[in-house]
């Protein structure tokens, strides 16, 4: 995409410090190191940088201009300078500016656990009637909303968001800057507890997302008595569960799940309960944009998970689930669940510490472990500091290790050929070495 001058100073109301040549159009660059002669550079602020110390050099290696929030920032050789209060803003403006060019359908999804599942569904739905175009990855952020909005084909006709958030007030400007039409809110939990607090504090945040979703949109929320406290949108809300009273003959299998919603049969290729709530947000919102059951059957049928989320590897004689993109007490939880309730002995889970929960980390690991003691048949090896109180309150065979490379040994020489093996940690625990590990001969 690219824009005239004349566009980017309207859409950021930006003022003109510099203006030599402003011919032509330009496209958004916000690395320096990757600049072309037709770009122009928006500096962004990070935890550990600035981008306005880097103007010079995107200057030097070919923008034409760029946008500060230092007016004394005027560097030799550009041909027009804008200033602006938050270049992160004007970004985001910029983005909503050619959203509203291509006014596609706009359908925001939120969670405390299972977006990215979501997202990804819901992209495997719409396709079946839709040109889409969805976040890559978990790009959740400000900065990926951006990278997603911009790099939109302008044939999309369903544009598909992932919104995430560490705090208060992340999710409404993540609303502001794309006016949904749709918003979902899939569940609610203690993920970034220790940032917000409660989780009455996670659940207001969560309830951003419809902000800026007008009257004659549509809220999907998840049919708690908490979201229906805070949820303070006046349009049309559907509350979605899977104690919904049109969602029967629900069917685990290994490796997938089957169930009739709204007198009509859908089938996916993952297991677990969760996976069909996930489901009925997408079920219902392609029913909202008029597809059939027929086609949506057909997109459920088609979706397969992604890595690190109920991921299925063959190595070495043994079956692993790899789930370790994320974690947190909720989706441990659902996991433990499905796992142990659809596979068949010999059983191992290999869990790991859970971040972000603050001063109730330790608790919400050991309600793990007695969580753990529903169940029978299973043997559990923990890695790290936190996920040892996961061992302390079980009843099971268990494991302690502190890092990945010891958990790996012990697999290699300890679980029998045949076993199947459950992955489960935050993203930060960086399970995929293990799974490395035990593919090297």
């Amino acid at each position: 995409m690219k824009f005239k001058f004349e566009e980017l100073v309207k859409a950021t109301n930006a003022k003109v410090l510099l203006s030599t040549n402003t011919s032509g159009t330009f496209s958004i660059c916000t690395d320096s190191r990757k600049i072309n002669t037709c770009d122009i550079y928006i500096p962004l602020k990070g935890e550990n940088f600035d981008g306005h110390d880097f103007i010079e050099n995107a200057v030097l290696n070919g923008a034409r201009g760029y946008f500060t929030s230092d007016e004394t920032k005027i560097v030799s050789g550009a041909k027009f300078v804008l200033y602006v209060e938050n270049t992160l803003i004007a970004y985001m403006q910029i983005a909503l500016m050619f959203k509203k060019k291509i006014n596609p359908i706009t359908v925001a999804i939120t969670g405390s656990s299972g977006k990215t599942t979501t997202k990804e569904m819901m992209a495997s739905v719409l396709s079946e009637s839709y040109k889409i175009h969805k976040t890559a990855l978990n790009h959740n952020n400000e900065v990926g909303q951006c990278q997603t909005i911009l790099s939109m084909p302008e044939d999309t006709e369903v544009l598909i968001l992932e919104m995430g958030m560490r705090g208060l007030g992340e999710i409404e400007l993540l609303s502001k800057y794309s006016e949904p039409d749709i918003a979902l809110i899939i569940n609610t939990g203690t993920t970034h507890i220790g940032r917000l607090g409660t989780v009455r504090n996670i659940a207001k945040a969560k309830c951003e997302i419809s902000k800026y979703l007008h009257e004659e949109g549509l809220l999907i929320a998840h049919d708690t008595e908490l979201i229906r406290k805070v949820n303070k949108f006046k349009g049309h809300t559907l509350y979605v569960s899977l104690e919904s009273p049109e969602l029967r003959d629900i069917n685990l299998h290994q490796n997938s799940s089957d169930f009739v919603y709204k007198n009509s049969k859908y089938t996916l290729n993952i297991e677990g309960k969760h996976n069909i709530q996930n489901a009925l947000f997408v079920i219902n919102t392609a029913l909202r944009l008029g597809m059939s059951a027929e086609k949506i059957a057909a997109g459920l049928a088609k979706f397969k998970p992604i890595e690190k989320r109920w991921e299925v590897l063959e190595i070495s004689g043994l079956k692993i689930i790899n789930d370790s993109y994320n974690s947190n007490p909720e989706s441990l939880k659902a996991a433990i669940s499905t796992f142990l309730s659809t596979q068949k002995p010999p059983r191992w889970l290999v869990l790991g510490d859970m971040k972000e929960l603050g001063k109730q980390e330790k608790a919400y690991h050991k309600e793990a472990g007695e969580f753990l003691n529903k169940f029978k048949d299973v043997k559990l090896i923990t890695v790290g500091e936190l996920a040892k109180f996961i061992a302390k309150t079980t009843m099971h065979e268990h494991h302690c290790f502190s890092c990945n490379s010891e958990a790996a040994k012990f697999i290699k020489e300890n679980v029998e050929a045949g076993s199947i093996i459950l992955f489960k940690a935050s993203r930060s625990m960086k399970f995929e070495e293990i799974i490395r590990e035990l593919s090297e001969k």
